[in-house]
C-alpha cells in the first residue's frame, strides 16, 4: 500500500511520512502542486495525503485534476477550518479532510476510513525485516518457519521500532523516548531490555533454521557511543 504525501512544509511532510509508514505505507512525497501531480502519475499510490495551501498549483485544482483521471482516495489538510473551503474540497472529490493542528492518530484513523469506504485493504500491522516476522497486536516473533516466540509489551515495543528501522543505528535516547517516553527509563533499563530481546531472538533463530549453517541471521548491534541498530544478514554454506 502506497501513500503519496504532498505538502511544502517539509518537516510536517515527513512526520505524516513516519506516521503512515510507521502503519505500514509505502511513502512517497512532493512538494508543490506540480510534483504532486507528477509522482502520482508516476507512482499510482492507493491514498493521497494532500495539503490545500501549495505553491505552483494548490490542493484544490491538484484534486481537480486528479479526479478527471482517477479515484484515488484524497484526504485533504488545511489550516483554515472555513467551512466553504472544506465543502469546496469535497465538491471536488475530495474524501475527508483534516484539520491543522491535528493528531498523528486522527491521520492514520481517517486515512483507513477513507481507504475502507474506497474498497481498499489497508496495510496490515505485522512487521518483516528479512525472515523475520512480528506481529505488534499479539507481540509474536517468528523466524522463517520456526516456533513462536511471545514477546513482553517492552520487547515488542523495542523490536517494533527496531524493525521499522532495521539496518539504521537509532539513538539510546530516541529508543528511550519510544519505548517508555522521555522521562520513564535510563540507560541500565534500556541495556537489560535489549539483553533480554537478544535472547528471544537467538531463541527464534535457532528454532527457525534446520541447519544452523544455513539461513538468515538477525540480532541487534551495538554501536559504542551512539546506540543500537537490527540487523539480518544472509549466511551461506
Amino acid at each position: 500500500m502506497k501513500a503519496l504525501i504532498v505538502d511544502d512544509d517539509r518537516v510536517l511532510a515527513d512526520v505524516l511520512s513516519f506516521t503512515l509508514r510507521r502503519e505500514g505505507f509505502q511513502i512517497v512525497q512532493a512538494h508543490d502542486g506540480k510534483e504532486a501531480l507528477e509522482r502520482w502519475a508516476q507512482e499510482q499510490p492507493d491514498l493521497i495525503v494532500l495539503d490545500v495551501n501549495l505553491p505552483k498549483m494548490d490542493g484544490f485544482a491538484v484534486c481537480r485534476e486528479i479526479r478527471k483521471q482517477a479515484n484515488t482516495p484524497i484526504l485533504l489538510l488545511t489550516v483554515r477550518g472555513e467551512e466553504d473551503d472544506i465543502v469546496h474540497g469535497l465538491e471536488l472529490g475530495a474524501d475527508d479532510y483534516v484539520t491543522k493542528p491535528f493528531s498523528p492518530r486522527q491521520l492514520v484513523a481517517r486515512a483507513h476510513a477513507v481507504l475502507r469506504r474506497a474498497g481498499a485493504a489497508t496495510p496490515t500491522s505485522i512487521r518483516q525485516a528479512g525472515e523475520l516476522v512480528l506481529d505488534p497486536s499479539r507481540r509474536e516473533l517468528r523466524i522463517e518457519q520456526g516456533a513462536t516466540i511471545t514477546l513482553t509489551p517492552l520487547e515488542t515495543r523495542l523490536l517494533d521500532y527496531l524493525v521499522l528501522n532495521c539496518g539504521h543505528v537509532l539513538t539510546g535516547d530516541a529508543i528511550i523516548s519510544h519505548v517508555w517516553g522521555a522521562e520513564a527509563a535510563d540507560r541500565d533499563m534500556l541495556r537489560q531490555l535489549v539483553h533480554r530481546l537478544r535472547n528471544k531472538l537467538s531463541e527464534a533463530c535457532q528454532a527457525g533454521q534446520a541447519d544452523p549453517r544455513l539461513g538468515e541471521s538477525v540480532y541487534i548491534e551495538t554501536v559504542p557511543g551512539l546506540g543500537y541498530g537490527l540487523i539480518v544478514t544472509t549466511t551461506e554454506s
